[in-house]
């Protein structure tokens, strides 16, 4: 019975530590995209399109692990939290590298529209905030720090509101129709970046609920309004191109 215990928590311990290492390369992933932005380099666009393949790779050897678990070892309790935990991590995580791949689909349809410094700008800010809360998301699993954890939804509020003024800002700032219609995908790249926020604050969430035991959302997250203004490409009339929407995932 002590072996078997032992080679349960064996288990656990292996799931965690490829659990963070998912976090690590949706990390880079995620980063690769922004810098794909600012260079607008298509090559560059397809090796982070062609990198989410190792995030699925991550994403399927830990739901298989979790599943041998269920079957072999009949977790209780805090395991129980525990794998429900890493459940919730990895669909996360794995949305977040889609966000990567949906931001290096934009800028390949955007190639050739002339670029605003300003929304660059606005947009490299927002990317580093985004990469700063899935760290600090990460590490409060890593350290079961509950507080830690909760701090992300004041990061995630400059977010918030910056995406909301990525609109008035396009529009203040494009000169022309095809800095206008670049403009228009910049904003769903916003879009994009912002719900990185939104998913580092849902892992930081699951840590609470794996050290308490209750789970609690630490704000509401959604933000109809914004999904809503992400149709504009529709009403000014680049609806053809495929704008205005968050993009697939997957």
């Amino acid at each position: 019975m002590v072996e078997t215990r032992w080679h349960f928590h064996e288990q656990l311990a292996e799931l965690e530590s490829i659990i963070m290492r998912m976090g690590l390369a949706a990390h880079e992933l995620f980063g690769r995209a922004l810098e794909v932005v600012v260079s607008g380099n298509e090559a560059d666009a397809d090796e982070v399109i062609a990198g989410d393949d190792e995030i699925d790779a991550f994403y399927m050897e830990i739901e298989r692990g979790i599943v041998v678990v269920f079957a072999t070892q009949g977790p209780v309790a805090s395991d129980l939290r525990f794998l429900a935990t890493l459940l919730h991590i990895n669909l996360h995580l794995e949305r977040i590298a889609d966000m990567g791949v949906n931001i290096a689909k934009i800028v390949k349809a955007a190639h050739g529209l002339p670029p605003n410094p300003r929304v660059l700008a606005t947009l490299q800010e927002m990317g580093g905030i985004a990469l700063g809360m899935l760290t600090v998301a990460m590490d409060a699993f890593a350290r079961r720090d509950v507080a830690v954890a909760r701090s992300l939804p004041a990061m995630d509020d400059p977010l918030d509101d910056l995406n909301r003024g990525m609109l008035a800002e396009v529009l203040m700032e494009s000169h022309g129709r095809p800095m206008l219609e670049w403009g228009i995908h910049m904003h769903v790249v916003s879009r994009q970046i912002e719900r990185v926020g939104d998913h580092a604050v849902d892992i930081g969430e699951q840590v609470a609920y794996l050290v308490t035991g209750v789970f609690q959302e630490f704000t509401d997250a959604s933000h109809p309004e914004v999904e809503a203004s992400a149709r504009l490409g529709d009403t000014i009339g680049l609806g053809g191109n495929g704008l205005g929407t968050e993009g697939g995932e997957g």
